[in-house]
């Protein structure tokens, strides 16, 4: 083989070897120059007569070089003599039909690159339109029962401000029925070691009664002269007494008013009146309506005595009176026997 052949085979693979140098497929180099794939493998290959015609030899080796990296020029002219020879106009012309040819395809490429690309997210868009017509139905529709909620509101007003009203009169009702279920104590007597408390108004429940202690303490509670509790509490003990509400009068005793508490239902019980009186011993609690009863107790207990006492004195005249004439007959029987032994006396003397 001659040097001439030798050199122009070294073309087509100097340009191969660009090619796999910068890493482009013949796919690759097809998109990038717009030059069919079959005339690139006759370039590589240096079969020339399988080009158009020899005008695009001379085109394609330069569009080759430029896009692999080599200087398209430089390689025409150190091959110009191996390369076929093209009148420069002809040469212009038909590399300028070409470069049209190319550009018109790339332009239908694009197009049909856009056309593809809004196939592609028609689907896209049309889920989107379908997505804004639901919401903005879904708007209209709040808006609309927004419209009628307020209305209701409007009309129904009136009607729940009268229930207001009533529930501020009921609420205001059971407060009032609370203040008079609360249990008023009033102080009716008081000394150093002894208070007595009475109320207005008798129990109206059950009642309990709690009695808690923060140390040592004997305590005991006597219902209507029943004892009720009667043990020493240590601290932190807590005793409960259910005080029924016929109850009338409680008595407490404690040994350490210091450390006790006393609570009857809700309410604490005062009783050493802010420790002025922290000797304080017995506590007598008198409810409302027992005052009645305790004084006719204590009337009837009166006239028991009375009469107990006047049954006591008539005995107790019977009994003077009987000794009296066991005396007076002691008495006689002694003077008797006195005069007896006079008697006697004198008839021995005689």
């Amino acid at each position: 083989m001659s040097e001439e052949q030798d050199k122009q085979l070294n073309i087509g693979k100097k340009l191969k070897d660009a090619r796999v140098a910068n890493g482009l497929t013949l796919d690759d180099l097809q998109q990038a120059t717009k030059i069919q794939k079959r005339y690139l493998i006759a370039i590589e290959d240096e079969k020339f007569d399988e080009l158009p015609g020899d005008f695009y030899v001379r085109a394609f080796i330069k569009q080759y070089a430029n896009t692999v990296g080599l200087n398209g020029n430089e390689l025409l002219q150190e091959y110009d003599d191996y390369l076929p020879k093209t009148k420069t106009e002809d040469y212009s012309e038909h590399l300028n039909q070409a470069v049209e040819t190319r550009r018109d395809g790339a332009k239908r490429t694009t197009a049909a690159d856009r056309i593809d690309g809004i196939r592609r997210y028609l689907p896209t868009i049309i889920v989107s339109l379908i997505v804004i017509i639901v919401l903005a139905a879904i708007w209209v529709t709040a808006i609309a029962r927004n419209h009628k909620d307020s209305s209701k509101i409007d009309s129904s007003s009136v009607s729940v401000s009268g229930e207001s009203s009533k529930k501020k009169a009921s609420s205001s009702s059971k407060k009032k029925t609370k203040q008079n279920n609360k249990i008023k104590f009033t102080e009716s007597s008081r000394n150093a070691n002894t208070v007595a408390y009475r109320t207005s108004k008798p129990l109206s429940k059950n009642t309990n009664l709690q009695i808690s202690t923060t140390g040592s303490s004997t305590n005991s509670v006597n219902v209507d002269g029943r004892n009720r509790l009667n043990q020493t509490m240590v601290a932190n003990d807590k005793k409960t007494v259910v005080l029924a509400k016929n109850a009338n009068t409680v008595t407490i005793r404690v040994s350490n008013a210091r450390v006790t508490k006393i609570k009857i239902g809700n309410q604490t019980l005062d009783f050493t009146d802010n420790n002025r009186y922290p000797s304080t011993r017995v506590i007598t609690i008198t409810f409302g309506g027992s005052t009645t009863s305790s004084s006719s107790s204590s009337s009837s207990n009166t006239t028991r005595t009375t009469s107990q006492n006047s049954t006591s004195n008539v005995q107790n005249n019977r009994t003077v009176q009987n000794r009296n004439s066991q005396v007076t007959t002691n008495n006689s029987s002694v003077n008797n026997q006195r005069t007896a032994n006079n008697g006697n006396q004198t008839n021995n003397r005689q």
